[in-house]
Order: C-alpha cells, then sequence, then structure tokens
C-alpha cells in the first residue's frame, strides 16, 4: 500500500493535485477532498460505486466540498472530520461516509475494503468530542457510520437487567426507550455526562458513568462483532448456539443463547478484550448490564473552601470509596468546571490570561461553591441511606470548612441539579456547556491514571494546571474515581478557530503525555493525534505489548484495512512513521 507522502504532499494523489488534474467539472464535485491513500481517482470511483450496490445509493456520501465541513455542533454532529480539530479541520477527514444497513452491509463492506485494500474507519454516532469525533485516524479513510440504520434496542431483560443493543442507541435512547415501556421504575440505565453518544461506541472506548454501574466496560456482556475479513462472530455465552434457533434464518438474525448476556466468558480465551480500543474487529450488537431501581436515591455537593484541601479530600475519599461506602463513581471537580457550566469567562473577567488563585476565589465565591466540589449519591432503602450518609458526612467533616448541600439546597446550581440527574441514570447534554468558556470552544482531554492518593492527585494538579498556565491556559479538571484508581480528566478548552490556540493546545497535551510517563501515569484514552505518543509510553520489555498487539493485527486483518493506526497499533502495510502528525 502507498503511503501518505504522497497524500499530505504534493504527490498525485494530494487534494491540491487531485482538483488541479480533475478541474471543476461536475464529476469533479462528487470527488473527494482527500482520497484514501494509494487510491487513484478512478479506481475510488469505482469502490464507490461497488459501495452503493451494497448499501444503496443514499447511503453513501462523497466528502467532496468544504460545506460537509460546517458541522460544529454536538447535537448536529461531523460524520467525516473532527470538529474540535487541533490540527486544520481537514486533515484528519474521510474520503467518504458509507451508512450500512444491517450486519450483511457491514460484513460486504470489509469485504470490498479488503479487494480495493481501502482503509475504513467505523463510528457509532460522531460524538466522541474531545477524542477526534468521528474522524478516521489515517486521512482519505472511508468512515462507516454504523449509527443511522443500526438503532435498535433488540432486547430489555427485566428479571435479567440488561439491554442488548445496535450502535446506533444513545444514553438518551435507551433512557427513553425504558420510560416508554414503562420499565424505568425497574431499570436505570448508567450514564455519562453527556447523553448524546452511542452505549456501545462509549463502552468499547472505555468510557465511564457515574452511578456503581460506572464503569461501563465491566457492565458490558456478549458482543457480536465483524471481522475484518467480513466474518461474523459471537463473543462469551454468544458462541454456544440456541438449540431452538431457526438455522434457516441468517446468522446475525438467529436467537443466541439464553445465558448471552448473563455470563461474560463463556468457555476457553475470551475474547472480548480484543475488541476494545481496537481495530481488530466491528461491534455490531452487545448486551451492558442495567442497574436494578434501587428503591431509593439521595444526590449531594460538599465544597471545600481551599486549593490545599485537594490531598485531604483524596486521603478521606480512598477508604469510603474501596469500602464501598461511597457506592457510585464520585467526582471531584475543580471550581472551573462547575464555572465553566455556568458562564464563559468573560461573564466573569475581562482578563484574556490564565486565572490566578484570588480571580480563582471570587468566582468560587460568586458562584457559591468551593475550589474543589464533590458530587455523589447514596442508594437504596431509607435506613442504608440514612446510615452511609452518616459516615460520609462525619468523614469530610474532618476537613475544616466542608459544607454539604442537597439538591434541594441550591435549586439554582446548574451543576448540582444536573449531577441530580446523571448520578440516578438520566442523561442530558448540560455539561457541554463548559466548552463554550472561550469564544469558538473545542476541547481535548489529558486523561491520566493514578493511585487514588493525596499525594498523586496534588502532583497531578500542580504538573497539569502549571503546565495549563505555560501554555497560557486556564486548569480545567475532575478526579474520577474508579474502584481502585482515580482518572484524572483535564478539560483543555481552546479557539478552534484561532491558528495560535490549537498550537498551543497540541503543544501542550503533547507535553503532558511525556510529563506523566515520566511519573508514571499513562492515559486511558485520547485522541487521534496523540495515539502513537501514548502507545509509545507503554513500552515496557522493549514494547512486548505493542509487539503482541501487532502480532494479532496482522494476522486477523492481513491487508490492514481496519482502522489503521487505532490507538498506534499499524498494521505491516502501513508505514507507520509516513504518518506522523505534524506539529507547526
Amino acid at each position: 500500500m502507498k503511503q501518505p507522502e504522497d497524500i499530505v504532499g504534493g504527490g498525485p494523489t494530494s487534494p491540491l493535485a487531485f482538483r488541479q488534474a480533475v478541474g471543476s467539472s461536475p464529476q469533479a464535485r462528487a470527488n473527494p477532498i482527500r482520497l484514501p491513500p494509494g487510491i487513484s481517482a478512478e479506481v475510488f470511483q469505482t469502490f464507490t460505486q461497488r459501495a452503493a450496490a451494497i448499501c444503496g445509493d443514499e447511503n453513501v456520501v462523497i466528502i467532496s466540498n468544504s460545506d460537509e465541513l460546517n458541522h460544529e455542533s454536538y447535537l448536529d454532529p461531523s460524520k467525516c472530520h473532527d470538529m474540535y480539530h487541533v490540527l486544520e479541520d481537514d486533515y484528519f477527514i474521510s474520503s467518504a461516509v458509507i451508512t450500512p444497513r444491517g450486519v450483511p452491509d457491514v460484513q460486504d463492506m470489509m469485504r470490498l475494503c479488503n479487494e480495493f485494500s481501502v482503509p475504513v474507519w467505523p463510528f457509532s454516532i460522531g460524538r466522541n468530542v474531545g477524542y477526534g469525533g468521528a474522524a478516521p485516524r489515517v486521512p482519505g479513510s472511508i468512515g462507516l457510520d454504523l449509527g443511522k440504520h443500526m438503532n435498535k434496542v433488540l432486547d430489555i431483560n427485566v428479571d435479567g437487567a440488561f439491554a442488548l443493543l445496535e450502535p446506533g442507541i444513545t444514553f438518551l435512547d435507551l433512557h427513553e426507550h425504558l420510560v416508554k415501556n414503562n420499565l424505568r421504575d425497574k431499570l436505570w440505565v448508567d450514564v455519562p455526562d453527556l447523553g448524546g453518544g452511542s452505549v456501545i461506541g462509549n463502552t468499547i472506548e472505555r468510557g465511564v458513568g457515574y452511578t456503581p454501574y460506572g464503569d461501563h466496560w465491566m457492565m458490558h456482556c456478549g458482543m457480536e462483532v465483524v471481522l475484518p475479513d467480513g466474518s461474523l462472530i459471537r463473543t462469551g455465552m454468544g458462541a454456544l448456539p440456541n438449540p431452538k434457533a431457526d438455522p434457516s434464518r441468517p446468522p446475525h438474525e438467529q436467537d443466541a443463547c439464553e445465558t448471552w448476556q448473563l455470563f461474560n466468558y463463556g468457555f476457553g480465551p475470551y475474547n472480548d478484550g480484543i475488541f476494545s480500543q481496537s481495530s481488530l474487529g466491528i461491534v455490531v450488537k452487545m448486551g451492558i448490564w442495567l442497574m436494578a431501581n434501587p428503591g431509593g436515591y439521595q444526590s449531594y455537593l460538599i465544597t471545600f473552601p481551599k486549593d490545599e484541601d485537594l490531598h485531604q479530600i483524596l486521603e478521606v475519599i480512598r477508604p469510603l470509596r474501596v469500602g464501598m461506602v461511597l457506592q457510585n463513581v464520585p467526582t471531584l471537580r475543580h471550581v472551573l468546571l462547575d464555572a465553566a457550566v455556568h458562564g464563559n469567562k468573560k461573564s466573569y473577567t475581562d482578563s484574556t490570561k490564565p486565572l490566578t488563585d484570588v480571580e480563582i476565589d471570587e468566582i468560587a465565591k460568586k458562584i457559591g461553591l468551593g475550589r474543589w466540589n464533590l458530587h455523589g449519591a447514596l442508594y437504596g432503602p431509607a435506613p442504608i441511606r440514612d446510615a452511609m450518609w452518616g459516615v460520609v458526612k462525619q468523614s469530610f467533616s474532618s476537613i475544616p470548612g466542608a459544607k454539604f448541600y442537597f439538591p434541594e439546597d441550591m435549586p439554582d446550581n446548574l451543576v448540582l441539579q444536573t449531577r441530580h440527574l446523571t448520578l440516578q441514570g438520566i442523561p442530558s447534554t448540560t455539561e457541554l456547556k463548559w466548552v463554550d468558556w472561550l469564544d469558538n470552544g473545542a476541547h481535548l482531554f489529558f486523561s491520566p491514571i493514578s493511585k487514588v492518593s493525596g499525594d498523586d492527585g496534588v502532583a497531578q494538579y500542580k504538573m497539569t494546571r502549571t503546565r495549563c498556565e505555560e501554555f497560557g491556559f486556564d486548569f480545567i479538571g475532575t478526579f474520577v474515581v474508579g474502584m481502585r484508581e482515580m482518572h484524572h480528566i483535564v478539560c483543555l478548552v481552546f479557539d478552534r478557530k484561532d491558528p495560535d490556540s490549537r498550537r498551543r493546545a497540541h503543544k501542550l497535551i503533547a507535553t503532558l503525555i511525556d510529563d506523566g510517563a515520566k511519573n508514571g501515569w499513562g492515559e486511558y484514552r485520547t485522541h487521534l493525534a496523540y495515539m502513537d505518543q501514548i502507545a509509545a509510553t507503554y513500552n515496557f520489555n522493549d514494547n512486548a505489548q505493542m509487539k503482541l498487539n501487532e502480532k494479532i493485527k496482522n494476522a486477523l486483518d492481513p491487508k490492514g484495512i481496519l482502522a489503521p493506526g487505532k490507538n498506534g497499533v499499524w498494521p505491516k502495510t502501513f508505514d507507520a512513521e509516513s504518518f506522523k502528525v505534524p506539529f507547526q
């Protein structure tokens, strides 16, 4: 396969050379801004005609002009590029977006891509904002939109407390399905901060929510996957045929073993993990465990007045979380994260520089919050909640100045009211308001994992805040506490229409990745632009893990057509160095 020196330079398949060659005829308007690597215009035309024969003309959209790049809303996401682009808006871009109508179309498209050696980048909805959205790692790849037509709730099982879903079902869709079918009083959905994303997409990227079911990957059970060669498998108990299944029906329509969504592992090697954050298969169905209505619920907010309270807060959190007194996934939010939901930076100050401690304290006072603010919830009948709350309140009362609130105490606190919904599995999109902190707001995430400890938390906070301010940005972040570890989510807001702001944001994240690795902190998830860099930090024993990943990739996908470069795994058919992301 040819490499992208011909794409990003002035070679025969570059966008500029291609436009000069085809001119401005009507045919040229149907040609892509960027061709797949190594694919001529003529071959691309043939490929898309074949794709239309598989999926239907109306389901093949060639990305031929800049109008396709005008989608900038979370509610109306781009299907072809990164809306929150840190490079130029047409760098990570698809040549075409193809929308399969069902599993057979997905299988046939994988066979077609193999035949033509065209790379394909599957996505569910396109709302993976902060991580690249629907954009492909390899410019010019085919975007495979799984969410438009494959959007059914296939099963809700009340006794087993699970759902079986297609990729197009969002957290909002699943919640509304429960409400519509009068099941909300029995089952809850765990939701992330924003409810518009795909349940499958979020789960296989190992996203998190905030109820006791907040580790979404932990709560998945059973997948149906299309492999790079177009073959179809079911994982776990799904590999066991249902004796009542109709053998005359195609495999993807056959009823599965009744324990498919009840037991993760089945028999033999556990395969599910290789389809998480990977380029080894396309998940077309997935089971997810739902939370049984706990019989009672109470959300709360605890505020802490001083920046230096961070160490003690985390030391209090750890034993409570490990002991399951803190039942859900608690979030310890820096005041500027909540402040940014309430208003943009201009609503607080005329300064364009990073805010000082004095200015941040003034903002905290204005909105009635602490420098650090802990959102959590209690679940179960009243006696259980009362007992838990007594322990929680007593423990955090050891921190001078801590204040305790329920939602009714602060009816105008938008974040508290939103978290009150989120922590009981009711999705919203309110939290995205913090992206408007700056004009033309866009964001990247820096997300290192660490121990739940005061020392680690303070060290990460100092490192990330210092670096943010060094590059001219405010620190906006939150600590999300899992079962034994802590996700530190740094929310870097930049102006996507300002080249200098994008350049500084790009350099900042790259610097933080190196800083984190030097301290033993690795990221759990990242934007397209940093996949190679982060993968390179996981380099124990002469990159043994990456060598294993590459062996599996080359065995299952010998032509390297499925999501090449995803999370730093490059197939042997691609020269990874040629796809190195540029810095300005």
